[in-house]
């Protein structure tokens, strides 16, 4: 007769979440694709990897997030740039000192 295993709350959770959101459907459908290949691939994680977009999703995301840091410091220096240029645009008219001017 086969033991009866009482299930760990924890464990139960977290299965139940990774069905809840779809990592169970995504891993065995996967796996039976992995097993479906008449030529097995020579490294099991990379197809893995790749059938769940992993490598592809990585390498997009990092490029945009790449060009949009590049795009962002541009333009925070032109900004310094232009607020260097107005200020000393509003220091030929402002008064020397706020301080020693005469009084009305």
């Amino acid at each position: 007769m086969a033991q009866y295993r009482a299930s760990d709350p924890k464990r139960e959770s977290f299965r139940r979440y990774l069905e809840k959101t779809g990592v169970t459907d995504s891993l065995t459908s996967v796996l039976v694709t992995l097993y479906e290949q008449q030529d097995k691939p020579a490294n099991a994680l990379e197809f893995v990897k790749q059938q769940l977009g992993a490598v592809s999703l990585m390498s997009t995301d990092t490029e945009a997030l790449q060009q949009e840091v590049n795009d962002l410091r541009q333009r925070c220096a032109r900004l310094e740039d232009e607020n260097e240029d107005l200020k000393a645009k509003l220091q030929k008219y402002e008064p020397a000192s706020k301080d020693g001017g005469a009084a009305n």
